[in-house]
Order: structure tokens, then sequence, then C-alpha cells
């Protein structure tokens, strides 16, 4: 094939490419239409009835087409599952009279490009015309501007798969009067940077955010010639990095981050397991209402009572009560030696009576109760 047809099909490519994004946009622009009017006659949000016709189409027309059935019905389920997720949105700021606001100021811990900073973006960008992200040196230092009403809400990563719990995020729950008003939840991408395209094996020392070191520490022991150092946060990493122009100096950080700054990347991937996610929360001084047709978690924080049996006891309640629990952190009880305080995600809205009645029963059993705030399940992983 000549280089002249290649460049001619790799055109077609490109405007089928614009095609298929156009669409999409048109698609997108069909489903606002279509919550307006849901919004108005309180209708459910999804219909799954519907939802397995249209995936039974789309695998019939995946044959007519040439095309993987498979692959289709997975695109096709990712398109569905986002225009679920920008109707579960909008649905929740209607209720909690945010559905006129044009602007929202976020706080997080890092700068421009940080996975913190991509989070905010991704799970606000459709809700507001602009989205305003402040980064901050420490997670505490962003939890403190949302106390003091320099910010709206906060982003804060609470667990990731490779490194597990993130206990700062869990300490600053309980300490401070902030509740849970959304999740969000980030395919994490670590790659290698540098000012120019080095060899990885002329790199001496690493910067990057010491959740990123243990979630790439696999990668890390292939290089023991490198000095590895902790930094605030992956893209300031990427920007100081950026800014000593060492070339034997690198960072662990994003692709965005790169993009940034300018960075080469040396390696992508480098986590410990291929499916590394962080969750993250959304939080703000006020607790959100979420209608009973959406798909919510509760989340909580308890300590027990100083007795055989007392943390049995407590979550019996819910096996009784038919609640699933999906997460259960322990960490000490600060002024409280040899005590711990039990964090606890479960399945459903605090103001079902079923839910409710638990949490009343639970708080006559426990020696100390928070509910930090009920909010629609993050689906999906993208």
């Amino acid at each position: 094939m000549s280089e002249e047809s290649l460049d001619e099909i790799r055109k077609m490519i490109d405007q089928l490419d614009d095609t298929i994004v156009k669409a999409l946009g048109e698609r997108q622009k069909i489903v606002q239409q279509v919550i307006s009017g849901k919004l108005e006659r309180a209708d459910e949000i999804r219909d799954p009835e519907r939802e397995e016709k249209v995936l039974t189409k789309i695998r019939q027309k995946a044959h007519q087409a040439g095309i993987d059935p498979y692959f289709l019905e997975q695109l096709f389920r990712e398109i569905i599952q986002h225009s679920v997720r920008y109707q579960t949105h909008a649905l929740v700021d209607h209720q909690n009279e945010k559905s006129k606001a044009k602007t929202i100021r976020v706080s997080y811990q890092g700068t421009d490009g940080a996975f913190s900073h991509q989070a905010a973006i991704r799970h606000f960008e459709q809700r507001y015309q602009n989205v305003e992200c402040i980064g901050y040196t420490r997670f505490e230092e962003a939890a403190n501007a949302v106390e003091r009403g320099e910010v709206d809400v906060s982003i804060l990563p609470i667990e990731n798969t490779t490194a597990g719990s993130i206990n700062d995020t869990y300490d600053l729950l309980n300490e401070k009067e902030l509740f849970i008003s959304g999740e969000e939840v980030l395919h994490i991408n670590h790659c290698l940077m540098a000012p120019a395209d080095v060899k990885i094996g002329n790199v001496r020392r690493i910067l990057s955010h010491p959740q990123a070191i243990a979630q790439c520490s696999k990668f890390l022991s292939t290089l023991p010639r490198c000095h590895v150092e902790t930094y605030f946060d992956t893209a300031m990493a990427a920007r100081k990095v950026r800014d000593d122009a060492d070339l034997s100096q690198a960072a662990i950080a994003s692709s965005y981050a790169a993009e940034i700054y300018g960075l080469q990347i040396l390696k992508s991937n480098l986590a410990n397991q291929d499916e590394n996610y962080t969750r993250f929360v959304v939080v703000g001084k006020e607790s959100i209402k979420c209608d009973p047709q959406l798909n919510c978690k509760t989340s909580l924080i308890f300590a027990t009572v100083d007795e055989k049996g007392a943390l049995l006891n407590c979550l019996n309640l819910l096996g009784d009560h038919g609640i699933n629990m999906t997460k259960l952190e322990s960490r000490p009880r600060l002024g409280h030696p040899w005590q711990s305080l039990f964090y606890l995600d479960i399945e459903g809205n605090r103001d079902e009576p079923r839910i409710s009645d638990t949490l009343l029963k639970l708080k006559k059993k426990s020696q100390y109760l928070k509910v930090l705030g009920s909010y629609p399940i993050r689906e999906g992983k993208w």
C-alpha cells in the first residue's frame, strides 16, 4: 500500500471518528431533554426492560455490520451507564435545589493535573457551566476550606484497589462536621515521566506521592539504583521535574500531568495491578436528600461499647434487617486508648424505613454514631 493510499484511509477513519463523536453529542442533548420531562413527572430514571431490548437490537445489528457483538454490547452498556449517571446527578441537584447553580468551587489535595483534580472535573463538569478547582497542599487544608466557606465542596480520595484505604480521609470525616454527598471512581494510570525521552536506566531519582509509590512498588523494585522520594502530590512532583530540568530525575504521575507540564512519558501502567482504581468522596457542610428510586449507599462511623461481642451484635443488626454491608474499616479512636472507630458503608438510603430503623437500633447499641450521609452509588468503573 502506498503512503498516499494510507493517508487517505487515515483521513476516512478520522472523519468516521468525528461522526461518532457528533452522534454521541446529539444523543446526550436528547438525554438532557428526557431528564427534564422525568423531573417534572417524577418518572423512573432506569427502565431495565427497555435497556435489555436496546442491547438485544445492538447485538443483532453487530452481526449485520460485521462487528463483534460482545464489543458493541459493552460499548453501548457504557453509553447507557453514562446516560444514567447524568440523569442521577440531575435528579439529585433538582431535589437539593442546586440545578440552577452555574458555578461550583471544589477544593482538592494537589495541583493542576493531580488525580483528585481529574476526579473533580469528571464528577462536576456536566453539572455546572463553571467548575473552579482549588488545590491545597494537604488533605486537611482542602477540608478546612469547606468548613470556612471558601469552597462549596471538597473531593478526597478514600480507598484504592491496590494500596487500600486512605486513612487521612477517614480521620477527617470523623473529626470535622462534613457530610458525604457523592462519590467518584477514577481509573489510575501511573506513568513515569521526565523532561526528555531518556532511558529509564539513566534515571536516578523518582518523585511521587506516597500512595502512588505504594501502588507502583513492584515496578520501583526493578530500579535498585534509583532513589525514590515522597512528594506532596503526583502532579506537584511532575511540575518540579519540569522546573528542575534534570534528565536524571523523573516523576510518577498521570498522563494528564505529563501533558500539562510538557514531560515525556517513559513508561505507562506502572501499578502493581491493571485494575487500579481510586474511589473519591465529595464532602460538604450539609448532607443531601436522595430520591427513593436512586441506588444509594449510606456511610457512617460508630464505636462499640466495651463488652464482649459488641461489634458482632452491631453488625448482626444489618443482617437481621437484610442490609448489605459493602465496606468495613477500623481506625484507632483518638483520645480513647485501645478503642476503635468503625467506618461502614451499607446499601440503601437513610430515609428508607428499613435503614432508619436499623440506624436507631445501632445508635442504642453503640457508644458513638455519626451518619456521614446517603448518596448515589457510583456505578461502573469508567
